[in-house]
């Protein structure tokens, strides 16, 4: 950085501290909490055999099920149950003039691990089948069914010594590019030295990592004398999922990043790295309160 530039970048950059980075642009969600299971890979959801319906209405409302399961982004299949599948057995009891179906998960080894109860359908609506009927059930229940997988979820992972939740993350930087002067070299070396900390470990190697995360700084010149630098840190789950996009903005006096970035990287690093690290709380769970017991109605 040549001479005075440094003095007048320092406090426009400290200035907007405040209001960068954007760390929860690229938020997962809740899809995202969801990780290996369940369901590993899918959620099997065949025709029930108690449902109070004829095999045909019983196979439609599989069909209806897994349907709207897949509108909520869970990768069921209506199947019968396949060895390693989790699988959601599907059953109904009547309670009066009424018919409460219910959504049971089981694991790959059968053991039932949490239910819900959809809301109550006319018996005689019920024993008709008919395709609005079926259908209104199944998507009146996929929100409370998405909603336990979710719990299921959690409660397993708390479990597991292996778990993101219980192990420090394994992260891999896989560099900066685009940067002016030697912003690539300065912010890849002062990221390095944050990242670490909040549960995390830095590694040189992408072998066995569970996040990857990659700079890229653009440049462009504003009216004014100015350029306008924006750099994402795009942080990537083990399958190469984007599981968030850390933005930084600042504008500059035109140049000013055209040679030594010195204490500027540092600032950008303090900024990014919190950044990321709630990314990677969001993305593991970590951020979610244990789970409750129970996870589902008896």
């Amino acid at each position: 950085m040549r001479g005075t530039s440094l003095a007048l970048l320092l406090p426009t950059l400290l200035a907007a501290c405040g209001d960068l980075p954007r760390p929860f642009q690229g938020n997962p969600g809740a899809t995202a909490l969801r990780l290996s299971r369940p369901p590993p890979p899918r959620l099997d959801v065949p025709a029930p055999g108690t449902s109070l319906l004829t095999n045909a209405g019983a196979a439609d409302w599989a069909h209806d099920t897994a349907d709207a399961l897949v509108d909520q982004e869970v990768p069921a299949v209506a199947i019968p149950p396949h060895n390693g599948d989790w699988q959601l057995a599907l059953s109904a009891a009547t309670n009066g003039q009424t018919v409460t179906p219910r959504y049971t998960v089981l694991d790959p080894k059968g053991a039932p691990q949490g239910s819900v109860d959809g809301p109550a359908v006319p018996a005689a609506a019920w024993a008709t089948a008919a395709p609005v009927t079926l259908q209104q059930a199944a998507q009146s229940a996929a929100p409370q069914v998405g909603a336990l997988l979710t719990a299921i979820e959690a409660r397993l992972q708390q479990s597991d010594p292996n778990s993101l939740l219980n192990r420090p993350a394994r992260l891999y930087l896989a560099g900066v590019t685009g940067a002016p002067g030697d912003g690539n070299a300065s912010l890849a070396r002062q990221i390095r030295l944050k990242l670490p900390g909040n549960g995390n470990v830095l590694q040189d190697s992408p072998n066995g990592a569970d996040f990857t995360i990659k700079g890229v700084v653009t440049v462009r010149n504003v009216p004014g004398g100015q350029q306008q630098i924006e750099i994402h840190w795009i942080v990537a789950d083990i399958y190469g999922k984007e599981a968030g996009d850390v933005a930084q903005g600042h504008d500059i006096p035109a140049g000013s990043l055209d040679g030594y970035w010195g204490e500027v990287a540092s600032v950008v690093a303090d900024e990014a790295a919190g950044g990321i690290g709630q990314v990677i709380n969001n993305w593991t769970g970590r951020h979610r309160p244990p789970a409750s017991e129970p996870v589902a109605s008896k």
